[in-house]
């Protein structure tokens, strides 16, 4: 993510010099301690939670659960990992309903947060859940806000309560109320209030705030506060929280490329939970806020929940059941691939999924080279072929790949290195398919993975199965001979022989297996 990198990097640093010792000192517990201390404040994290955070990882560091570990170093990253999650709330918290439908949401912060963008992204978040919310366009202060938050609405599918132009017209405390009253009239179970914001705090502010919660009682008021303004995120959330009150916090801008670390004080100062991160300008760029999963993140241990959760939302069960049912037979076609490849392109950008793998905070440099529009190159490439040849990649000659570079935009290369790539692609699935093991570019086959009594080449080319004696008394004599004895039953391993294996076998299988 990359509003924590540079404390993702910082931290990660610092693990990596204490995994070069067998056992860790008071002194080299100090030093990590004094670096972790550095890499928060540097980061824009609010003192009072440095101090804390560092004053229990120290504690614990040089408790007994890290003198009596076997691999001290790891001991103390989870514990460091424990932390984080602790200040970033501990658990998750998820949106609670009403049990008399409509559910209030009011949303509240400072003008530029993201309430409005937010404000769609919920509701189309929401939509996906079964729920129909509606929108109330609560802020009139702000130039355009109710036409922002109407454009808003129609891109997300929801519904909208507009009464008032806006603009400094009209009273937002009794659009609010009507607005909830106009959900309860045509049934919507959800209503998302948009309030008004100021550039700063003010009083005015607090009791427009502070009536339109009065007059509407909401279930949830959730403080939407943008990652991105350092340490006066503090300040704002604790003002908010004495002028209004809020039930959660919502994490905007996640994906810019600040330092961010005052977001991660937060939780922590106001003692409310975190519960959505905005990661991106897509409506569909919405997380329910994990603190364990976040602390993965800055850690560079990856978020492998949220990758998987994000797919399972992208991709289609039956479509994905076809598509094995394809590699299986043999049958898996360009068709297919453009298929898949549009699926992937739902979960949004290559850069952010590739982020969720633990340790790719090391390979910053290749994600930040990563060329998103790739995909979109290979999609024209496809598109640009007929059917058949999507079908049979063999048909494509010199001239009809010229026609599919010319009708792409892209040059013959291009395409020669697309169909290349495929190919290969089919070939190593072609082998796993058939319980084979495919190759590996660089590494070869992988010892040990092969279809059981899968015979190889050698064993093919090898003795026939019967005496090629030129003498035909000879030749009859010894293929008698081979008719009477047993024939070989093989093993899965490809041991062979009429006989169970030695125990020197099974040992050199083990061994071959990793197991002692």
């Amino acid at each position: 993510m990359a509003t924590f990198g540079t404390l993702s990097d910082r931290l990660t640093e610092t693990f990596r010099n204490l995994r070069t010792k067998g056992k860790l000192s008071a002194s080299d517990v100090d030093g990590t301690v004094r670096e972790i201390r550095r890499a928060l404040l540097d980061a824009d994290v609010a003192l009072p939670v440095v101090k804390d955070f560092t004053a229990k990882v120290r504690e614990r560091a040089l408790g007994d659960e890290v003198n009596k570990a076997l691999n001290p170093a790891q001991q103390v990253v989870q514990i460091v990992n424990e932390e984080l999650i602790a200040i970033l709330g501990g658990e998750q918290r998820r949106l609670e309903f009403a049990k008399n439908p409509p559910t209030v949401i009011m949303l509240a912060g400072l003008q530029g947060s993201g309430k409005t963008t937010f404000a769609g992204k919920l509701a189309k978040q929401l939509q996906g859940e079964g729920h129909t919310p509606l929108l109330v366009a609560a802020d009139l202060q702000r130039p355009n806000a109710v036409t922002q938050l109407t454009v808003v609405a129609e891109q997300a599918g929801a519904t909208i309560f507009a009464p008032e132009p806006g603009n400094g017209v009209g009273d937002p405390v009794r659009v609010a109320r009507d607005g909830v009253e106009h959900a309860r009239r045509q049934q919507h179970d959800i209503v998302i209030i948009d309030t008004a914001g100021r550039l700063g705090v003010d009083a005015e502010l607090m009791k427009q705030a502070a009536d339109i919660r009065k007059a509407v009682d909401p279930d949830e008021v959730l403080f939407v506060i943008d990652a991105m303004i350092g340490q006066d995120a503090v300040n704002t959330a604790k003002a908010f929280q004495d002028g209004v009150d809020f039930t959660g916090v919502v994490l905007s801008k996640l994906d810019g490329d600040a330092r961010g670390g005052a977001a991660l004080s937060v939780a922590s100062i106001t003692g409310r939970p975190i519960m959505f991160a905005s990661t991106g300008e897509r409506l569909e760029d919405l997380e329910p806020f994990h603190p364990d999963r976040m602390a993965s993140r800055i850690l560079d241990l990856g978020d492998i929940l949220t990758l998987i959760e994000q797919a399972q939302q992208a991709f289609d069960e039956a479509e994905a059941l076809k598509v094995a049912e394809k590699l299986a037979t043999e049958t898996f076609t360009l068709e297919d691939f453009l298929e898949q490849m549009q699926q992937l392109k739902k979960m949004g950008s290559m850069k952010k999924m590739l982020g969720m793998l633990p340790g790719m905070g090391q390979m910053k440099q290749q994600l930040e080279d990563f060329d998103e529009r790739e995909i979109d190159r290979t999609e024209a490439i496809i598109r640009s072929m007929t059917p058949g040849e999507r079908r049979n990649p063999k048909v494509l000659n010199g001239s009809r790949r010229l026609r599919i570079a010319r009708g792409s935009g892209m040059t013959v290369t291009d395409v020669n290195q697309l169909v290349q790539r495929f190919e290969q692609a089919a070939k190593m699935m072609k082998t796993v398919a058939r319980g084979g093991t495919p190759n590996i570019p660089g590494m070869g086959p992988v010892p040990g993975m092969g279809r059981p009594g899968a015979s190889s080449k050698r064993g093919k080319k090898g003795k026939a199965s019967g005496s090629r004696s030129g003498n035909p008394a000879k030749r009859a004599a010894e293929n008698a001979g081979l008719a009477a004895s047993p024939s070989p039953t093989g093993t899965g391993f490809g041991l062979g022989g009429q006989k169970a294996p030695s125990e020197a076998d099974m040992a050199e299988i083990q061994k071959l297996f990793g197991k002692n």
